[in-house]
């Protein structure tokens, strides 16, 4: 049996896209240890079709990929990805699914995500935010860092549709904006230093 109280002070991040999201992810996750020691979350939306993110990105990672399923257990070295039609949350090291609370309209999964991982993870906290459209995460920023987590959106240039990365630097509340391959650098920085934190 695991412990979660043990279990739950690794890193989290959790890479929130849409539109042109595929290429942010991949380019991500090539430039990732697959020992790093934080769990990855992909919280992409899809409204009406089923992901097929779990098939397509273990070409470009040697960590597993899950599909998020109800009561799974969160683990380091782990690409996890947000099922369509439903919110995700966190719970005791367990993800949580439940019914999407916004689904006409723009979805809102990823300020959903982010505000659970504020109130329910005890490790450190990364938010990042790549291409897709409207604005989804932007609201739940400023909570991440009050938390004190850590904020990251892809460099618009860089993005095949950079309104998402845009909302999220308009917020305020981002501390770095980068390529995807540079995330992959902070993440490692950011990763290093909370393993170093732990071992004091």
């Amino acid at each position: 049996m695991k412990d979660n109280s043990v279990a739950r002070d690794f890193p989290i991040v959790c890479v929130g896209g849409s539109a042109g999201g595929l290429d942010a992810y991949t380019r991500l996750l090539q430039h990732l240890p697959v020992d790093l020691g934080v769990a990855i979350v992909i919280v992409n939306h899809l409204r009406t079709v089923a992901t097929r993110l779990h098939e397509i990105l273990p070409h470009f990672t040697q960590m597993p990929v899950e599909l998020i399923t109800e009561s799974l257990h969160i683990e380091p070295d782990h690409v996890f990805i947000i099922p369509a039609q439903r919110d995700l949350h966190i719970l005791d090291g367990e993800f949580r699914l439940q019914p999407i609370s916004n689904p006409r309209g723009w979805p809102d999964v990823i300020t959903v995500f982010l505000r659970s991982m504020t109130q329910n993870w005890d490790g450190k906290l990364i938010a990042v935010i790549v291409s897709g459209y409207d604005g989804d995460g932007a609201a739940a920023l400023c909570g991440i860092k009050e938390a004190g987590g850590i904020t990251i959106a892809q460099k618009p240039d860089t993005a095949g549709q950079p309104d998402m990365p845009e909302s999220a630097i308009a917020s305020g509340c981002i501390d770095f904006v980068l390529s995807p391959e540079d995330i992959a650098q902070e993440i490692v920085r950011i990763a290093h230093s909370a393993s170093h934190t732990l071992t004091l």
